[in-house]
């Protein structure tokens, strides 16, 4: 518990980043309360009804829930300034403070500070440390961007909790830019890989070096040649992971349906690692959170026992269910690395894939335009169906000069498959009449919950 108690106002406390501050904040004894679009428009209401349950006060984003009783009104870089709720806050003098640097300050204060970052594979390899240390009774407190399938009885949106002991893990999420990215002071940084996202791959290659530069000891995938770049000349301790000459290394890789399994080597250790999750990514995952477990003293083989309990986190390769022989999964890949990673983990079996792809942004697809259809066009075969509708809009000023239609024509162009959809429903409609036996159907996108409940109806509405 805090010394002293403030109250903290979220403005979009429903998104997958201020959900899980919210958690903290008030696990750390403080009064939280926030407002959210859509809380106000009904989208995903059962999400809201816990946040409510747990003693979070919920109000319309209208400027209302802001007075003088606030200490700070919390927002993300995709609140603007003329949301009501921001306008009241400059108008009462309400300090207002960006998600980032509440989290920076409280991960800095911390006793062991374990950070992971990365283009792809973050949220994943977070959620194991955090599982491992819990599991390995270090009560850590965790800030995830997913949530806790393991957990998800107890708390059906377990993306973060609090705990007792000295440690705090938390991803560190890129899109946030450099000058947040190089203010946390990470005991253990992991540096995942180096691929194009939310920013061009200059300015990545920059800020990642500077966020090296504050750490004591990194974790380096030294299969990633930009990752081994930019960590040259690090003063600190490090541990590799990735290739047959890294410090820790996977041989012997079977894949599975359902998950894999592999021999995990570091030095003269040797133990058995058998995930619940598909892929080679998950290889690298798994590896990244061993090399932590190495930093700190854990030993591999109860670390490999333990994450072979790992379920996952919601969202990730997720299996809403199969019928007639036809597999439902619901997948939060949106950058080309992410999907390239999910389909190859698919045609490791057979079965075609129908996508439906919903991008998380317009800004996002004027950077990643022509690398994100040349991946669906490398990747998918002539038979396998690609679905696009435009781009996920909440509201807002925003550049709409590229949207799905330039990645579908850019496909095309390439000598791919893709179809532009008017909605949903239509995807949903063609989708069912061309799925048979043997298919696989991807429900694929990130930052809209709604992308769940789709999967589902999909999946209820197969004959």
């Amino acid at each position: 518990m805090v010394k002293t108690q403030l109250h903290y106002f979220i403005s979009g406390i429903g998104g997958s980043g201020m959900l899980p501050l919210a958690i903290l904040l008030k696990g750390m004894g403080h009064r939280v309360s926030g407002s959210d679009r859509s809380h106000d428009q009904g989208r995903t209401p059962e999400k809201f009804r816990w946040l409510e349950s747990q003693g979070i006060m919920l109000h319309p984003q209208d400027g209302t829930g802001v007075n003088n009783s606030i200490s700070a009104v919390v927002v993300s870089k995709a609140v603007e300034d003329t949301v009501p709720d921001i306008v009241a806050a400059k108008a009462l003098g309400v300090p207002i403070h960006m998600r980032a640097h509440v989290l920076i300050d409280m991960f800095n204060k911390s006793g062991t500070r374990i950070a992971v970052s990365g283009t792809s594979g973050k949220t994943t390899t977070t959620g194991m440390i955090g599982f491992m240390l819990e599991e390995a009774g270090l009560d850590p407190s965790v800030m995830n961007g997913g949530i806790f399938r393991n957990y998800i009885t107890q708390n059906p949106y377990s993306t973060a909790f609090v705990g007792n002991g000295n440690v705090f893990v938390t991803e560190v999420d890129e899109s946030d830019g450099a000058e947040i990215v190089c203010a946390y002071a990470p005991d253990i940084a992991i540096i995942h890989n180096i691929t194009l996202d939310h920013q061009p791959m200059d300015y990545l290659r920059s800020m990642f070096a500077g966020f090296l530069l504050k750490t004591k000891t990194a974790i380096l995938n030294a299969a990633d040649d930009g990752v081994m770049e930019i960590s040259r000349g690090f003063q600190g301790r490090t541990i590799t992971y990735g290739t047959p000459h890294a410090d820790i290394h996977a041989v012997d890789y079977v894949p599975h349906p359902d998950g894999c399994e592999f021999s995990v080597v570091s030095g003269s250790d040797h133990c058995n690692l058998r995930l619940r999750l598909p892929g080679r990514h998950n290889v690298s995952n798994a590896l990244a959170a061993m090399a932590v477990a190495k930093a700190i003293g854990l030993e591999l083989s109860k670390v490999a026992e333990i994450l072979s309990r790992f379920e996952g986190i919601r969202r990730r390769m997720e299996v809403v269910g199969t019928k007639n022989n036809i597999t439902v999964m619901d997948d939060f890949a949106h950058n080309p690395d992410k999907i390239a990673a999910t389909i190859s983990t698919l045609k490791e079996f057979p079965g075609r894939l129908l996508i439906f792809f919903q991008p998380h942004g317009y800004g996002f697809l004027k950077v990643v335009r022509e690398e994100l259809a040349q991946t669906f066009t490398d990747n998918l075969s002539p038979e396998d169906k690609l679905y696009f509708v435009e781009p996920l809009y909440m509201g807002g000023t925003v550049d709409k000069s590229v949207g799905s239609s330039h990645i579908v024509a850019d496909i095309i162009a390439k000598g791919g498959h893709a179809f532009l959809m008017e909605n949903r429903d239509s995807v949903r409609d063609a989708v069912l009449r061309e799925a048979k036996a043997g298919d696989r159907i991807i429900i694929m996108g990130a930052r809209d919950d709604t992308l769940s409940s789709f999967a589902r109806d999909v999946f209820e509405n197969l004959a």
